[in-house]
């Protein structure tokens, strides 16, 4: 007896090939000087490659509303902390240093 979704073993060879692809992507984009587009290009890269694993090799496109509602809660957090973290490393400079 089976429960869950069956997906075809097609969609786990093309899920596959397109992380190589952007893998092979990110290796080739770091030989590129994008200046400071490169922390960006990366980021959007491996962020595509984690959506893919997120809901095809973890199953969560054919989840319950509340597996969705679990990991949405866990991005708004995980954007929360980045939010917070980037707001600190923008404002050092802001106040002088003593003896400068």
């Amino acid at each position: 007896m089976q429960t869950g979704h069956v997906v075809p073993e097609r969609i786990y060879y093309a899920i596959f090939a397109a992380l190589m692809i952007l893998t092979a992507t990110t290796v080739a984009v770091s030989f590129v000087d994008l200046g400071d587009a490169n922390v960006a290009v990366a980021l959007i890269i491996a962020v595509i490659k984690a959506t893919l694993v997120l809901l095809f090799f973890m199953h969560v496109r054919y989840s319950t509303r509340l597996t969705w509602l679990t990991i949405g809660a866990a991005f708004f957090w995980l954007s929360v902390m980045i939010v917070f973290t980037m707001s600190d490393v923008v404002s050092r400079g802001w106040l002088g240093f003593p003896g400068k």
